[in-house]
This record gives structure tokens, sequence and C-alpha cells, in this order.
């Protein structure tokens, strides 16, 4: 049910309903078969529509991936900016970084489990420069963000490709392992823990920078 919600932000309105079913069945069968066994006629059986219809809507199994993918990118994108609309100063942002990265990962484990094994896919096909610059986008609208807050200026010198990997990248780690079933707590459960550690790496780049 929280997917569909998420793809009919994505895709609206009534019209949208054949491009929001084939891409929520195509969601279940790249997270049960893995993206590179499934096919699209893998895809047509799931959906029980024609090759055709899923040609129009997404032109191939690369525009699939691409536009699942970039669907939830933004829907964790739109969590993360109400998050950091009501935070005041560094510390606030870098919780609500990591806390919105947790509660959406928890909250979307399916779409979440897409986002980590379609990145290299993305990365790699005919969608790589959207990817490119929706990065490098979010990553300086993160420096200028943290750049207007109290203590944010402590962030200067700190790169625009290196910020999200500092807050978030452990967050990552305890997610995939999550989303693999190696670890039962959820993402949530460690929220605070996460956010402090997330914080001390911050805190430890903003004072080698002097």
């Amino acid at each position: 049910m929280s997917t569909q919600s998420v793809l009919e932000r994505c895709h609206p309105g009534r019209r949208a309903a054949l491009k929001r079913e084939i891409l929520a069945r195509s969601l279940a069968c790249f997270n049960d078969q893995g993206i590179e066994a499934t096919t699209i006629e893998v895809i047509k059986a799931a959906c029980g529509t024609s090759v055709g219809a899923i040609y129009h809507h997404f032109g191939n199994k690369d525009g699939l991936i691409a536009a699942l993918f970039f669907c939830a990118l933004d829907d964790q994108a739109q969590l993360l900016n109400t998050r950091l609309s009501q935070a005041h100063d560094l510390r606030g942002g870098v919780h609500a970084m990591v806390f919105s990265y947790l509660d959406w990962v928890t909250a979307e484990p399916e779409l979440a489990r897409l986002l980590f094994q379609a990145r290299s896919f993305v990365a790699k096909g005919p969608h790589a420069q959207v990817l490119v610059e929706r990065n490098r986008a979010r990553n300086q609208a993160l420096l200028a963000w943290f750049s207007q807050v109290e203590d944010g200026a402590k962030l200067a010198k700190c790169s625009p490709d290196l910020l999200p990997s500092l807050i978030v990248g452990q967050s990552e780690n305890y997610c995939r392992a999550w989303l693999s079933g190696r670890v039962r707590a959820t993402p949530q459960a460690h929220r605070h823990a996460l956010a402090e550690a997330a914080w001390g790496s911050i805190t430890a780049v903003a004072a080698s920078a002097g």
C-alpha cells in the first residue's frame, strides 16, 4: 500500500493507472528475481499486459528501471526537504538527513531495495547523465542549506560530493544489512545512535578543516 502511494504521487491521475501498475509489478519482479534476470517478458507476464504497452510507457527495460529509481529518489528527497525545513542549525540538519533517510527506508523497504540494486544499472546506462546531474544538484543544495544555518560555516571547505557520505554513509550500511536480513532491528530503532555518529563525523571534519 505504501509503495502504491509513492507511485501515485510520482504518476498521479487515472490516465497513469496502467503505468503505475506496470511499475508496481516490475518492482516486485526486480526485487524477487534480480534486475538482470527480470526480462520484459517476465514483466509482461506479471502485469498481464502487452509488451507494446510497456515499451509505450517506458521505452525499454532501462527506462523502466530508471522510472522506478528516480521515483524512489524523488520521494526520498521530498521527505528530506520537509525535515530540513524544520531544522535550524548544523546539528539539526545532520539529524534531519539521517532521520529522513532511516525513516524512509523503514517505510519503503521494497523501493529501498530497488534503489540499492538499481543504482549501478542507472549509473552505467542511458540515464547515467541524469543521475549525475541530480546528484550534483542535490549535493550543492545541501551545502547551500548548511551554509545558511547556525554553525553551517564550519562546512565551508567540505566537498559537496563528500557531504552525503559523511552524514548518511553509516546509515546506508545499516540499511543494507537490514534489507538483506542480516540484522533484525529496523533502521528507525537506531536512528538516534546513527544520527550522533553522523554528527561526530561532521564535527571531526569541521575541526580538521580549521
